[in-house]
């Protein structure tokens, strides 16, 4: 329960004054993803430090209240006070929810954050959002991801056709449109769902995670770029009630906690990845494929089909992709002539060790 009660004398430790409040929190994510999971545990540290202890967060993993695709809901119905997790599982409650994870060919970790805290698309997914009772701040980015595991190599379009494959939000529909059978699933019942052959491939986070989940066991083919999460941002969902009720000082304390994790979430994965990746490929016998042009050439043109399909159909969703694209369409030129270029000259220079 969310309580407030009378307000304590000054809080130890240089914490800040304030009422008693516990909420709990659920999370997309297990403990075996540690870096996503992490994210909470390090919320719920951040937020007690600084309040002397007074206000209190208690993580429940997948299954512990809801499942991992209910986070959202458990929010809505004040089953929790907030929950942690990607916008994008949530399109069928409102398309444009996927803008807030990443959507086909979008942005890279820095311009999803960008566009999001300082293009104004935060406050456009806060819109959304509040049609839900809930307010919220992006807590964590997993990175550019990877294009996933698959039993048998993936040459062309044709060997998309009939697969049966595990990935969610927009990705999930184009994937589709190229043939596949989609379908979502929780970090928990992925790999079971590979192991018995009830999925032909599976797509998650990149190799730090992926190595933890156990995907590379099962399917051997593993590929890149993940072109449908190029950035992936995960949420602190918000009931707005419970923050109508927080002190300004908790409110501002829980900002701050959010864009500090923003910035660990990241730089782990940044940290972790290429180290992980090595290990699949020369431990576990992992052969790493890019995808074929034609593959990525009919992505690009469903997945602008697909935004463009639903900004004509719906005026909320347009008003979001019309700032997305104004974003894309000054940030990605400047990355290709001044990063690009140097990414370009740079990178192959240096041998994998």
């Amino acid at each position: 329960a969310c309580g407030s009660g009378e307000d304590t004398p000054d809080a130890v430790d240089g914490g800040v004054s304030g009422p008693r409040v516990e909420w709990r929190l659920a999370t997309s994510y297990p403990p075996s993803v540690d870096i996503l999971y992490g994210a909470t545990d390090r919320l719920a540290e951040q937020v007690s430090a600084a309040t002397g202890g007074n206000f209190t967060i208690r993580v429940y993993a997948p299954g512990e209240i809801v499942p991992a695709l209910q986070v959202m809901d458990s929010v809505m119905q004040g089953t929790t006070q907030c929950g942690f997790s990607p916008g994008y599982y949530y399109t069928g409650k409102h398309p444009a929810l996927a803008f807030d994870t990443t959507v086909p060919f979008g942005f890279d970790p820095r311009q999803q954050v960008s566009w999001l805290t300082r293009g104004g698309g935060l406050e456009l997914i806060n819109s959304i959002y509040a049609d839900f009772g809930i307010i919220s701040f992006p807590m964590g980015n997993t990175a550019g991801q990877m294009g996933g595991w698959f039993r048998e190599p993936v040459e062309g379009l044709s060997d998309l056709t009939g697969l049966r494959m595990r990935i969610p939000g927009i990705g999930g529909e184009i994937m589709s449109r190229l043939g596949v059978t989609v379908q979502v699933l929780g970090a928990p019942e992925i790999y079971p769902a590979l192991e018995r052959g009830a999925i032909d491939a599976t797509e998650w986070v990149g190799p730090h995670d992926d190595e933890k989940l156990g995907f590379h066991q099962v399917a051997k083919h593993y590929y890149y770029p993940g072109w449908w999460e190029p950035g992936s941002t995960a949420s602190l969902m918000i009931s707005r009630e419970a923050w109508d009720e927080l002190p300004t000082a908790y409110q501002e304390i829980l900002k701050t906690a959010c864009g500090d994790i923003l910035s660990w979430t990241l730089a782990g994965y940044d940290e972790a990845n290429p180290a992980a990746l090595q290990r699949l490929i020369q431990n576990h016998g992992v052969t790493l494929h890019e995808f074929s042009s034609e593959i990525m050439e009919a992505a690009w043109r469903e997945s602008n089909a697909y935004l463009e399909e639903q900004a004509a159909a719906d005026p909320v969703f347009r008003t979001v992709f019309e700032s997305f694209s104004a974003f894309r369409n000054q940030a990605f030129p400047y990355s290709a002539g001044n990063e690009g270029s140097y990414a370009r000259f740079t990178f192959p220079k240096i041998e994998t060790g």
